[in-house]
């Protein structure tokens, strides 16, 4: 197996790790908070907690069911690839909320409400944490709970709108329906809450991990420095041409773009190299082109 196969296989292995864990608090906020407390909100697990609130008809199920026909859709459009990791998460969410209703339901089947009575607004607000938190790390790594999440995975792959506000959009009409079936308020403006709190958290997320960094190195040992950076820290290395303007010496400046998580190991690569070397460090808005994020027009 070459090198190639196996930073992929490495890679694959990293994404499912992640998706996992945001698949577990995404239930965690569903089970813990949300549904012992009737708390509502958009897409179609929304939809499904409205049916348990409804009928008694376990959100996991229904889930399970109404998302058969959207991951069908986002294998064709998306491709096969996101279409195993949405067929992945459906299918986890579907048994970590049932293994996590199994654990914490009481003697009569019932959820209990952790935080106490009365406390909604409370649940409301940490059950959108661990959706937005879970979610974000789910979308980083280009999965998907399913539902509504495939149509924003959708318009995000054509359109440079963000994962959160497509979402936001989708879920207000289904929120705005649950009046019309319980004619009660309360649980409209919490389902609004969960929304605006889940999709502040997911942008937070996505946005923080594509973070890119700009690096000037300044070194004598110019050669050696680039190359480390460049076979070590596995990121491409551009020369310019410079001149000291007090000493009128031309000198050559390292020119290095990352991503934030991976600065550190170019600091490493630098210091190990030449530690009297000059770093210029500075944050960049968006870098767009092979190995960052693609060019989209809005």
């Amino acid at each position: 197996m070459n090198t190639q196969s196996k930073s992929h296989i490495s890679r694959t292995i990293q994404d499912y790790l992640v998706i996992t864990i945001g698949l577990l608090c995404y239930s965690l906020g569903w089970v813990l908070f949300l549904l012992p407390y009737e708390i509502a909100t958009g897409g179609t697990s929304g939809i499904c907690a409205i049916i348990e609130y409804s009928t008694g008809f376990e959100m996991q199920w229904s889930y399970l069911i109404l998302n058969a026909v959207l991951l069908v859709i986002g294998v064709i459009v998306l491709g096969p690839k996101i279409g195993l990791k949405t067929l992945y998460g459906i299918g986890m969410v579907t048994l970590l909320m049932d293994v996590l209703r199994i654990w914490m339901a009481d003697a009569n089947g019932q959820l209990p409400q952790l935080l106490g009575p009365g406390q909604d607004f409370m649940a409301c607000l940490w059950g959108a944490g661990f959706l937005g938190f879970g979610m974000g790390l789910i979308f980083v790594r280009n999965g998907s709970t399913g539902g509504t999440d495939i149509i924003a995975l959708i318009v995000n792959k054509y359109k440079n709108i963000s994962l959160g506000q497509m979402m936001m959009v989708c879920d207000v009409v289904i929120i705005s329906s649950c009046y019309f079936l319980f004619h009660d308020w309360k649980r409209v403006l919490f389902g609004f809450t969960v929304l605006f709190v889940m999709g502040f958290v997911i942008d937070h997320i996505i946005n923080r991990s594509k973070q890119s960094v700009q690096f000037f190195i300044f070194s004598k040992k110019y050669a050696e420095v680039a190359d480390a950076i460049a076979t070590k820290a596995d990121r491409g290395v551009t020369l310019l041409e410079g001149q000291g303007w007090y000493s009128k010496q031309s000198i050559k400046v390292i020119l290095v773009v990352a991503r934030e998580d991976r600065s550190v190991e170019v600091f490493r690569q630098v210091k190990d190299t030449d530690p009297e070397a000059f770093i210029s460090l500075s944050n960049v808005e968006g870098v767009y082109g092979k190995g960052f994020e693609p060019i989209k027009i809005k």
